[in-house]
């Protein structure tokens, strides 16, 4: 196990609008939620968490080279970022972190250009089409695998 007792959790564009962007697809829960979830969950196994969400690609990168210093896995959900961020990618393999890639709707029911993920590959984990209590399997699963 990492001497690092903190997860990072990243979730990307769009998703700081969850509980009014199309409940049909991503259900009514918001985004607080979602960091509640995931932080209560990571607490129960040990681990405290470091929640982020932007609509910025940049930012993201930036947090993850940050977690780098202090963090033992990362927990993504990449919203669109996830079909199209090769510099996503990259900043996830060259931190050499573990991460869980977390989607809630099941993107391979949705159109097809969701179905392609350039993270899949490199991801430890991967939960999808869960809805929000999917973040609290990726950890679970990430943390087995610390």
């Amino acid at each position: 196990m990492s001497a690092s007792r903190q997860l990072l959790l990243v979730n990307g564009p769009n998703l700081n609008l969850l509980g009014t962007r199309e409940p049909e697809v991503y259900g009514t829960a918001t985004l607080a939620d979602v960091e509640r979830i995931t932080a209560e969950t990571a607490a129960a196994l040990g681990f405290e968490l470091r929640a982020l969400q932007s609509n910025h690609e940049g930012v993201l990168i930036d947090a993850i080279h940050d977690a780098r210093a202090d963090c033992a896995g990362i927990v993504i959900n990449p919203g669109g970022l996830t079909h199209t961020s090769v510099a996503l990618r990259d900043a996830l393999t060259g931190v050499a972190l573990p991460f869980a890639e977390v989607h809630i709707s099941d993107v391979y029911a949705r159109e097809e250009f969701r179905h392609h993920s350039y993270l899949h590959d490199v991801a430890a984990v991967r939960v999808i089409g869960r809805g929000v209590e999917g973040y609290a399997d990726a950890v679970r699963d990430l943390v087995a695998q610390l």
